[in-house]
């Protein structure tokens, strides 16, 4: 790969040349390089996986697109070389971490963190039988990262269920038992 600084010649080509040389402008710079072919190798497992992951991020970012005002936060985070759907891309590919839950009396304090932002978290009253008691949404805290949900009653034997949702809709679902 040759970076080309200041050549005449070279400052509007771009393309394949007789299918040895590939020559592309990234950040402001212009690249040449060794044109590269098709893989001979049979895909692995994990890269068929990792694949699969981003047709679906991709397909998601596709979607936020189409909201201007989420278009619009995508392109306030990218950085240079990048774009909106790029950004969007990256949010879509990985989902939510729902990192701690605790209980402080009658709340429930979830700890809740994704690369962009946690757009909602949705918490469930479960008693012992599995029937759910209440649930809602959790209002997000000063810092930004904790979400607190006001229960009536956390039933002995009971469980907590928690979902931490990410804006292309990616979710995480964790689960605490009450004692």
């Amino acid at each position: 790969m040759a970076i080309i600084k200041d050549n005449i010649l070279m400052q509007f080509v771009r393309g394949t040349i007789g299918r040895q040389l590939t020559i592309y402008e990234r950040n402001g710079q212009i690249i040449m390089a060794k044109k590269r072919g098709p893989s001979t190798k049979k895909p692995t497992q994990k890269q068929l996986a990792a694949r699969k992951r981003m047709i679906i991020a991709s397909s998601l970012a596709q979607a936020m697109m189409e909201d201007p005002a989420v278009k619009e936060y995508y392109a306030s985070m990218a950085g240079p070389g990048q774009n909106a759907y790029n950004m969007a891309v990256k949010d879509a590919y990985r989902s939510p971490e729902v990192q701690n839950i605790r209980l402080e009396e009658n709340d429930v304090v979830v700890t809740a963190k994704d690369e962009f932002r946690v757009a909602k978290v949705e918490v469930k009253v479960l008693d012992a039988d599995g029937v759910i008691k209440e649930s809602g949404r959790a209002e997000l805290g000063w810092n930004g990262i904790e979400w607190r949900y006001k229960a009536a009653s956390l039933p002995v034997g009971g469980k907590i269920i928690v979902v931490a949702k990410d804006l292309p809709g990616r979710d995480t679902v964790k689960e605490v038992l009450l004692t």
